[in-house]
């Protein structure tokens, strides 16, 4: 089955608003083995939603659209996939009821322009929404069918999970498909797509590599009879090949896996920043219960603080600046003792856009004080991708995957370095 998505509002056309819901239901779509060929925005403009969904229907079997299904006069689909159909729309009295019987609860008037909602094209089957008051809409038209959800995300993926995607499922006969994503760090996509071109060549596996700064996940697809027993073989064959660069699963991050980590040992982690200004910190506070391994943290941005704070020797600050290895070493020791962890993770460079004390845009430090008198330094010139403001940002986050995949190594026992040849280990030091 071959599907296109159509998202509706001005507010995406002009870019003020991230278009979420296709991201979503493109990964959601392929998940259940449906195909979609095409993904659209248009703005709030009848005749154009229109002319759209007549587009998509010449080629596809099906369009899905959301958003413009609101009380607003800005909200057109209704309106449009009943010109679409040849139809008029009609008010749905069972619909206008329950919309004033919502806004009662709430102890309120409906307000006229509220009922629009309650206006469907005549013919149109309602997708009931459990999650909100617009319900979505199956519209047969020349060509195919339409379904229109609306725009609000958590209101759209309830539509989407309950109704239409085991709808879609049943039309389309699809095979049994089974699926599982493996995320990686600290590894190349060509590195990982050249180390699994014998899984790619399985017959019925298909892989997807989705790279983040200093991160790939591996959407696993396997189809035909025993999808699922087949996938346990596949991934197991994907484990070996990648090695222990893979961290987790699905949705888990490395701060996750991080915090589980500590918690099976009954161990801390304190962390101090400086050109990530908090955004470890962040990470190992993210799930829930963080409380019990993350100790604290100390962003000491400026290079004074570095001594004034966490013990950093002034004349290494002097002579060195705040980019060199055994300022990290000393920042990770002075916020594990500082703080009374187990362990002190720090991270200190340069984010760009420009070099700084001679120092290339990339060059970053990375300390790992452990029990004891243990000090790893590692110091990965990051493989920073162009120039420009923006790559501030991937900097930041390509550091703060490599702080995590040096601590999570180090739990395990492993080698801090990972075969890329991303990172290398400058000093390390065990008490």
């Amino acid at each position: 089955m071959r599907v296109e998505l159509l998202t509706v509002g001005d507010e995406l056309l002009l870019g003020d608003t991230i278009n979420g819901n296709a991201a979503w239901l493109g990964r959601r779509l392929a998940e259940h083995g449906v195909e979609v060929t095409r993904s659209v925005v248009v703005g709030d403009e009848l005749d154009v939603i229109v002319a759209a969904v007549a587009s998509a229907l010449d080629r596809a079997d099906a369009v899905i659209t959301t958003g413009g299904l609101g009380p607003t006069y800005d909200d057109v689909t209704r309106d449009a996939l009943a010109k679409a159909a040849g139809v008029a729309l009609v008010r749905d009295p069972a619909l206008e009821r329950r919309l004033r019987e919502r806004v009662a609860r709430a102890g309120r008037e409906p307000q006229p322009m509220a009922l629009r909602m309650a206006d469907v094209p005549e013919g149109a089957r309602l997708l009931p929404n459990s999650a909100g008051s617009a319900p979505g809409l199956r519209v047969e038209l020349p060509g195919g069918v339409a379904y229109a959800l609306p725009g609000v995300p958590f209101e759209m993926r309830t539509i989407m999970d309950e109704i239409v995607l085991p709808e879609l499922a049943e039309t389309a006969g699809l095979p049994s498909v089974a699926r599982r994503t493996l995320r990686t760090a600290r590894l190349w996509e060509s590195v990982v797509a050249t180390r699994l071109a014998e899984v790619e060549a399985m017959d019925g596996v298909k892989l997807a590599y989705l790279p983040d700064p200093a991160e790939v996940k591996i959407r696993i697809t396997v189809a035909g009879r025993d999808a699922a027993g087949r996938l346990a073989g596949v991934e197991s064959r994907v484990r070996e090949l990648l090695g222990p660069s893979v961290y987790g699963v699905e949705d888990e991050s490395l701060g996750l896996v991080v915090h589980r980590l500590l918690l099976a040992r009954g161990e801390t982690v304190a962390t101090a920043e400086s050109l990530t200004g908090g955004l470890v910190g962040a990470e190992l506070t993210a799930t829930p219960g963080s409380s019990g391994t993350y100790a604290g943290g100390m962003v000491a941005y400026a290079t004074d603080l570095k001594r004034s704070l966490l013990g950093v020797p002034g004349d290494l600050l002097a002579e060195h600046g705040a980019v060199h290895p055994d300022v990290a070493g000393g920042m990770a020791a002075g916020v594990r003792d500082a703080v009374g962890a187990t362990y002190g993770l720090a991270v200190t460079g340069v984010a760009g856009p420009d070099p700084q004390d001679g120092r290339p845009v990339g060059t970053v430090y990375i300390g790992l004080a452990g029990p004891g008198d243990s000090l790893t330094v590692v110091g990965p010139k990051l493989p920073v991708p162009g120039t420009g403001p923006e790559i501030r940002a991937v900097v930041r986050r390509m550091t703060v995957v490599h702080a995590l995949e040096l601590l999570r190594r180090r739990l395990l026992g492993l080698d801090v370095a990972d075969g890329s040849g991303e990172a290398r280990a400058d000093r390390e030091d065990r008490g």
